[in-house]
């Protein structure tokens, strides 16, 4: 299993992630009527641990040989961690527009992610090119806004992007704004760190 945090968000522990990670598959594989397996004594513990009863924003992200199956979270804390996480497995996997739903036979091939947002803060900057400059590469988690339409990429998508203004880009066509809309000073922006569990590594 591998974990990362950045530097601002709140650890969790790597038994607690494990028991996360355990739970977000148990939750597909309920839901696709398959022979539950209860968890072991450590991660029925960790799943009642105070700290995963905190609200926080979280994330399910599903990947199919390396290629994303399924990405849906929430930005804000209304959910605890645990229910978060229950929620987003099942709408990651059923739910997610871009995708069809995981059936029972490709479950075994699917790998889970999960994330634990910190709360997002606006993001104070001059001009395009501070914009820039202000960014934390593989850091920080982007939101932006313009209206109504809004759209967010976490800090695991620098891997794919790590050019800031590719990055801001891809994001605005994302919100399904002009690639460079960015550049206009018209957005408002917020940042938010991570700590991520995924089940490779």
């Amino acid at each position: 299993m591998a974990q990362q945090e950045g530097a601002q968000a709140a650890s969790l522990t790597e038994e607690q992630g494990k028991a996360l990670l355990w739970l977000a598959r148990e939750t597909i594989a309920r839901h696709l009527g398959m022979e539950p397996h209860g968890p072991g004594a450590d991660i029925a513990a960790r799943l009642l641990d105070q700290e995963l009863r905190h609200k926080r924003g979280t994330f399910v992200t599903l990947k199919k040989h390396g290629e994303l199956r399924g990405c849906v979270g929430c930005l804000t804390a209304i959910d605890s961690i645990v229910e978060g996480v229950k929620r987003n497995a099942l709408h990651a996997a059923f739910d997610d527009s871009r995708f069809r739903p995981v059936e029972k036979n490709e479950l075994a091939a699917i790998e889970v992610e999960i994330s634990i947002l910190t709360e997002p803060i606006p993001l104070v900057y001059g001009n395009a090119e501070e914009l820039l400059c202000t960014l934390q590469v593989g850091i920080d988690g982007v939101i932006i806004r313009q209206g109504m339409r809004s759209a967010t990429f976490l800090p695991q998508v620098w891997e794919q992007l790590p050019d800031p203004g590719d990055f801001l880009n891809h994001l605005c066509r994302k919100a399904c704004l002009p690639a460079e809309a960015w550049r206009s000073g018209c957005l408002e922006l917020f940042i938010y760190r991570v700590q991520y569990f995924a089940e490779h590594g």
